[in-house]
């Protein structure tokens, strides 16, 4: 599932600069309080289409565990703040009876080499997603958040052995896709201003920098569709896994179904905004 705290914001990849080249003590207590945010409420709060939570996925216990060990290897040192006196504006008339009179402040470290802070952080995930993995057999895990694709030099950082396979889809059925998102603008100019920043991110990212030989995977899902079976086959050997029947499976008609959504004036103008990102992407 799209479990996000690896490189949304408030999560590990936030955490990381901050502890290391973006640090000083408020900005590092700002990202540990945000990620304290993500893991105890947001994440556990989350529930996929399936109606599962991470916690749920990789073991609540596990989960919980992970969490809690976490925390004494980024802070250096906590203390309480005195609060400032609030209803009256008097520091001897407290506002009432539940007034806080302090507040808990968190020093967090400073990690002059980022590569112990990555540590800490992989065993994190590797105690989640490792665990979760070993404990139904399977040799290895797998993350989906969308935007990983744009955090690729961190994720090789967190995770170097990781392989990342990029499943591309014709952009104008992405941004017809995209309407029928509740998350999304419902309309063809909104989807389109949500959209082509991505692409111009992604594209101008990738044109600086050699892939060849890195472990990166690109594959149109039309073409999984055409040959779920045989594309699977060649896929995972790729992924270096055995080859094995999938419960979930690429359909043509799933991919197809939006290829009649708009009319040809609608798909001329989608077309025509969307510029060089279509033959960029590898579509005519």
């Amino acid at each position: 599932m799209e479990t996000r705290f690896l490189i949304d914001p408030g999560g590990l990849r936030d955490l990381a600069d901050a502890l290391t080249d973006r640090y000083d003590p408020t900005v590092g207590e700002d990202a540990l309080h945000r990620l304290s945010d993500f893991l105890t409420v947001r994440v556990p709060g989350r529930r996929d289409d399936r109606g599962k939570t991470v916690p749920e996925l990789v073991g609540e216990r596990r989960y919980r565990d992970a969490v809690q060990q976490l925390w004494p290897q980024l802070i250096a040192y906590t203390y309480d703040e005195p609060a400032p006196a609030e209803g009256f504006e008097h520091a001897d008339r407290p506002a009432g009876p539940f007034e806080p009179l302090s507040r808990r402040r968190v020093l967090p470290r400073y990690f002059s080499d980022r590569g112990e802070l990555l540590g800490i952080l992989r065993g994190l995930i590797d105690t989640m997603f490792g665990g979760a993995a070993a404990d139904a057999g399977k040799p290895t895990w797998c993350e989906k958040t969308p935007f990983n694709l744009l955090c690729m030099e961190f994720l090789w950082e967190l995770v170097p052995e990781a392989i990342i396979v990029h499943i591309k889809r014709h952009p104008v059925s992405v941004l017809a896709s995209h309407l029928a998102q509740p998350w999304a603008p419902p309309t063809v100019d909104g989807a389109l201003a949500y959209l082509k920043p991505v692409y111009h991110r992604w594209l101008t990212w990738k044109n600086t920098v050699d892939l060849t030989g890195r472990r990166y995977i690109e594959v149109k899902a039309e073409d999984l569709a055409a040959d779920w079976p045989g594309q699977r086959r060649a896929l995972f050997e790729r992924l270096d896994v055995d080859d094995f029947a999938t419960p979930s499976t690429f359909r043509s008609h799933k991919l197809t179904n939006r290829n009649d959504q708009f009319d040809d004036e609608t798909r001329e103008f989608i077309e025509e905004a969307l510029g060089k990102v279509i033959p960029a992407m590898g579509y005519e």
